[in-house]
């Protein structure tokens, strides 16, 4: 028993210490861009696309890897920009669609929802981005 009860200790503070910590990852910029957000290449008029809580993005050509980026997820957290506009805390997205702009100027355009979560200012940001596997019996939670 004693043992359940240190390994179960053990598998949450890794869970904290590596969530607080951050998982490293490419880095590229943010911005965000405001509706209408469909239709996307992803599910075109389908507003089943969209996660809970509004957190979704569009990607440049880069991520976007022929159509096989929608439905990625990707962690986003902001690390530099002009102002210090960043919040500190970081966001999971959902891959919508592919940047209409080209060429896009951002690695990830984030729903104004998003971009809001991670920005004080609404202007283009610096971003650390690490694609998120999700995983339904995973021992850690993240937001």
């Amino acid at each position: 028993m004693r043992s359940r009860v240190m390994l179960a200790t053990f598998l949450v503070l890794s869970c904290v210490v590596f969530d607080s910590l951050g998982v490293s990852g490419d880095v590229g910029t943010a911005a965000s861009y405001d509706p209408p957000y469909m239709p996307t290449r992803c599910g075109g008029n389908n507003e089943d696309q969209f996660p809970p809580g509004e957190f979704f993005a569009a990607v440049s050509d880069g991520l976007w890897d022929n159509g096989a980026s929608c439905g990625r997820k990707y962690r986003v957290r902001c690390i530099s920009g002009p102002k210090r506009p960043c919040k500190a805390r970081s966001i999971v997205v959902q891959v919508v669609d592919l940047c209409s702009q080209d060429p896009c100027r951002a690695t990830l355009r984030l729903s104004n929802k998003a971009f809001d979560a991670i920005s004080r200012i609404d202007t283009k940001v610096n971003v650390e981005y690490a694609q998120y596997e999700s995983f339904e019996n995973s021992i850690c939670y993240s937001n």
